[in-house]
């Protein structure tokens, strides 16, 4: 039977209308639920071209016993960030703050008040890849709610502490030391793949951020060492199968370290469209 993302417009929420877990819609009524119920929110924030939103919603979200367990315990609240990109920016915030890296889709835990005090991006439905089985976290979180609630309260403080510390422009111009720029540098070198290009490893996202910095250094220091980073990065996704050579631009990220595969919207709306996953698909971790 359709949940309540049936009456909604997005074609993201649209495809998750017909999962066993009763999805509500972020609306003042589902957080008047959860705190009439005393339930924890599960929020999940994704979108419709995100291959590891499909992954997880055919793993976990399509899966019965799954489903009884967030219906039982929690309030899930399914989010599409291109419709709402308000509260995405606020809660990936708090995934970056209490995890160091952030995603989607992203997976946080909240208070009846909409407060974060768990947070991650995709979970397994078996631990792997050093993460924890989402049923696991589901359990631990559900029993922590009811046994020491205290804690999760007072995480959630924190969180929000640091967030509003975070967006607080501070008064006055510091500047930069340039021992400081320079550590970044080396910093940056040392962690660069001079084989391939980039950082990191598979699955390789373009850091656009990063390579930016490295401009600004450039200018800044007149040190060749950054320019030559950021067009070595350049080039070598231009000549991979990461750029598109026919519409032009770059394809979120590359499956490989190498950017040669890069994750094609054919199949992620295979995925949408509710074919079976590729196995050769999941068996990537995905941010």
């Amino acid at each position: 039977m359709p949940n309540r993302l049936k009456r909604e417009s997005s074609p993201y929420l649209q495809q998750h209308a017909d999962n066993p877990v009763d999805w509500w819609p972020w609306s003042d009524e589902a957080l008047a639920f959860a705190r009439q119920h005393d339930r924890p929110i599960f929020l999940s924030i994704g979108y419709a071209a995100c291959h590891w939103c499909h992954v997880m919603a055919h793993e976990s979200f399509e899966n019965p016993s799954t489903a009884e367990l967030l219906n039982r315990d929690f309030v899930p609240i399914k989010v599409d960030r291109e419709e709402r990109p308000d509260l995405d920016a606020v809660y990936m915030q708090a995934v970056v703050a209490m995890t160091g890296q952030g995603g989607w889709p992203l997976s946080a835990f909240l208070t009846p008040a909409g407060e974060p005090f768990f947070a991650g991006t995709y979970f397994p439905p078996e631990r792997r890849h050093q993460l924890p089985a989402f049923r696991e976290v589901l359990q631990a979180i559900s029993e922590a709610w009811r046994s020491d609630r205290s804690r999760l309260q007072a995480t959630a403080v924190r969180v929000l502490d640091h967030l509003t510390h975070a967006s607080t422009p501070e008064s006055g111009h510091t500047e930069i030391e340039p021992g400081l720029l320079k550590q970044a540098t080396r910093r940056l070198f040392d962690s660069y793949d001079w084989t391939h290009g980039g950082w990191g490893g598979a699955p390789k996202f373009p850091q656009a951020s990063t390579i930016e910095l490295l401009l600004a250094l450039h200018l800044r220091l007149g040190d060749r060492l950054p320019l030559d980073m950021a067009v070595d990065c350049l080039q070598r996704m231009a000549r991979g199968g990461i750029y598109d050579q026919l519409g032009g631009g770059f394809h979120r990220y590359s499956v490989d370290a190498a950017w040669q595969v890069p994750l094609r919207e054919d199949a992620l709306r295979q995925c949408a469209a509710g074919s079976d996953l590729p196995a050769r698909l999941a068996s990537h971790a995905g941010r």
